[in-house]
């Protein structure tokens, strides 16, 4: 779609949208780098994508429409098929008697419009929208082709039954076609894993979707052997083994999106169990932001990271994104004059210019012996999976003492509680003094789905039983100190005031109320009063006191502030920080 500098400048100056000085200055760059200006200003966060687009429909006297919302009927929405919807990036989405409007990034593509017209043989309203509202649309493409292949099992179960050769089963047309619709439902409904569980009588089939577990289908238990053998095959395992555990990893690309899926089978009393974790190895770069750090622990792990030495520890339960946050950390330090090696258990990403290493304990390559082996490979900093030993804690520890930064993970419940787990692995009191720089203690949370979450306040009862777990006083003194509520409605304390949300239902949610997840973290910094007190052995407890008196925001603090801004429900914070 193309709108000239000059028309967008004069518009840009005549709306105020943007200041004279600032148009000046992007219009100059325009020139001499080539690029649009409207481009320019999206990338520099001036305006929005979507603040663009509406200016140029202003200017074209082309109409706008947000489908980011939108749910677009199916017999509508099929009129375009899917392959020319993603191709010309165009979707049906309104139809009155003869004409079909239809929403494209860029309506002045008049041969799509044309070859449109002439297929369906409607009159064609084109409108102009965002990138966002396109792939909303898609999606409910892939939404209707889930329907479709609603009943792929019931018909191809019988035709599987019986199959005596494995590796002929795995090839079936049946297995192939329950398999990838399998694997395209998980991606559809963004899961983390799945679970293939074989019982007596049926196999079961569960997504996990924001850190819970739900039901997908049941199958027969005949496809089972054919469904292992075919995931066997695809990620390169023994078809003839059945007794031991096994893993194995595969990739497939998906409409632009390439997922990296993890396998583990494992024998059970009804056959083979099969989890694969689902890694998308297209996913933009996370950031500490976006993780759900702000503030001053934001400030304080910006502020280690930046050392030469020391160590970054990061502790929490199975589950709680304790890689997804070093991989950022990493992310963040990758830059060419650094040489960043780690050990892991298993490698969950590959990582651009990052020496990873595989622990295979069964050759003898453990995390010590591959840290180890690290620290002849000249790096400057060092990724450790997990300090599970007294050897890996100890080299850990020495190589932040020899000028190495090092990243790892610890199994703990809080950030206080880290520093007696070391000492009880044989750690010196002094050493963990001298080295540890900051420790991160962190769950994740569900975000509650923006369009259905419901409003409410707090009643007494339900006050009082927040007062026994956490001091509501210093919530409100933390959410005022950080502009979170303004200063009248914090200083008043009155907590009937302050609009709390939880989780509706509909359809963009698949009726949970909750989508996508969040971090709540607590942020230890290892100041001269706390490295005293731990050189002297002090308790987990008393620790943090002494770090809450330092400012140190703790998980449920950081999780109400959350719930303040109705990021999350108040519900799921107690359910996650539950000890």
């Amino acid at each position: 779609m193309f709108v000239d500098n000059e028309r967008l400048k004069s518009f840009l100056l005549d709306s105020g949208m943007v200041k004279p000085e600032v148009v000046d200055q992007e219009m100059k760059e325009s020139q001499e780098t080539g690029k649009r200006l409207g481009d320019i200003l999206v990338e520099k966060k001036i305006l929005d994508s979507n603040q663009v687009r509406q200016l140029y429909s202003y200017i074209l006297g082309i109409p706008f429409v947000n489908l980011e919302k939108e749910s677009i009927p199916k017999e509508i929405l099929q009129i375009i098929p899917e392959p020319i919807a993603k191709k010309y990036k165009i979707v049906a989405f309104k139809k009155t008697n003869r004409e079909l409007k239809v929403a494209m990034l860029n309506p002045e593509d008049i041969q799509t419009i044309d070859f449109i017209r002439k297929k369906t043989g409607l009159k064609i309203s084109p409108c102009i929208t965002t990138e966002e509202g396109i792939v909303n649309a898609l999606k409910q493409y892939e939404q209707s082709l889930k329907a479709e292949f609603g009943d792929i099992i019931e018909k191809n179960s019988g035709a599987i039954a019986g199959k005596g050769d494995l590796e002929k089963a795995a090839q079936d047309l049946p297995v192939i076609r329950i398999v990838d619709t399998l694997l395209k439902h998980a991606i559809l409904q963004e899961a983390s894993d799945i679970h293939i569980e074989p019982d007596e009588k049926e196999v079961r089939v569960r997504y996990r979707i924001d850190g819970i577990l739900h039901d997908a289908m049941s199958l027969p238990k005949v496809v089972i052997d054919g469904i292992v053998a075919r995931i066997k095959i695809l990620a390169n395992l023994k078809l003839d083994e059945h007794r031991l555990p096994q893993d194995g990893r595969f990739k497939i690309d998906q409409e632009g999106h390439r997922v990296a899926f993890r396998v583990s089978i494992l024998p059970v009393y009804s056959g083979e169990k099969v989890v694969m974790r689902l890694l998308d190895e297209s996913s933009k770069g996370l950031t500490l932001e976006a993780m759900g750090l702000w503030g001053a622990p934001l400030e304080k792990v910006h502020q280690a990271i930046k050392r030469p030495n020391g160590m970054i520890l990061v502790t929490g339960p199975t589950g709680s994104g304790k890689t997804t946050t070093l991989y950022t950390v990493m992310d963040i330090l990758n830059t060419p004059q650094v040489n960043i090696s780690t050990v892991e258990d298993p490698i969950e990403y590959k990582m651009f210019r990052i020496n990873q290493t595989q622990v295979s304990p069964q050759i003898g390559l453990t995390f010590s012996q591959g840290l180890r082996a690290l620290l002849r490979q000249d790096p400057d900093i060092i990724m450790v999976g997990e300090i599970r030993d007294n050897e890996t804690m100890e080299m850990a520890i020495h190589a932040a003492m020899t000028g190495h930064l090092v990243l790892s993970t610890l199994h703990t419940n809080s950030a206080a509680g880290t520093i007696p787990r070391l000492l009880d692995m044989g750690a010196e009191p002094f050493l963990i003094a001298s080295t540890v720089n900051v420790v991160m203690a962190q769950r994740l949370v569900r975000r509650l789905c923006p369009d259905c979450r419901q409003s409410f306040n707090l009643d007494k009862e339900l006050l009082d039983s927040l007062q026994g777990q956490i001091s509501v006083e210093r919530v409100l003194d933390l959410a005022r100190q950080n502009n979170i509520l303004e200063k009248s409605l914090a200083d008043s304390k009155d907590w009937s005031k302050i609009n709390f949300y939880r989780p509706g239902g509909c359809s963009r949610c698949r009726n949970e109320g909750y989508k996508g997840r969040i971090g709540i973290f607590e942020v230890l910094e290892m100041s001269e009063v706390i490295s005293e007190m731990v050189s002297k052995r002090a308790t987990s407890d008393e620790i943090e006191e002494q770090a809450k008196k330092e400012g140190m925001m703790r998980m449920m603090e950081d999780g109400m502030i959350k719930a303040v801004q109705g990021i999350t429900s108040i519900e799921e914070i107690l359910r996650v920080t539950k000890d």
